[in-house]
């Protein structure tokens, strides 16, 4: 089994940077992904990055390229999404994923919210 715990969500003006952090613990593979996806009021949930854990290689939403950015800390089995020049559209929970071949696991939420 796989635990995701996540931090570092809160309140910040139009413009302004946070991170999120998410540390895996528990049964994990040499081969995995881990990310972020955000989920706004009435909406679906949406991908937001992911990085690969073996090699590193990013992928980004087109919506945070060039704002956002994904990284991870092998030794401690945590991955940072720096968030950077946020808009009030960013607002949403944001939820860490880890994907081992086709299981996914979930973290259980942050709450981010972008004020004008």
């Amino acid at each position: 089994q796989v635990q995701l715990v996540e931090a570092g969500g809160g309140l910040v003006q139009a413009g302004g940077s946070l991170r999120l952090s998410c540390a895996a613990s528990g049964r994990t593979f040499s081969t995995y992904t881990m990310g972020w996806f955000r989920q706004a009021p009435g909406k679906e949930r949406e991908f937001v990055a992911r990085i690969k854990w073996s090699g590193g290689s990013t992928e980004y939403a087109d919506s945070v390229k060039d704002r956002f950015t994904i990284s991870k800390d092998n030794a401690k089995n945590t991955v940072y999404l720096q968030m950077n020049s946020l808009k009030p559209e960013d607002t949403a929970v944001y939820y860490c994923n880890l994907r081992i071949a086709l299981l996914n696991y979930w973290g259980q939420g942050t709450q981010v919210t972008v004020s004008l």
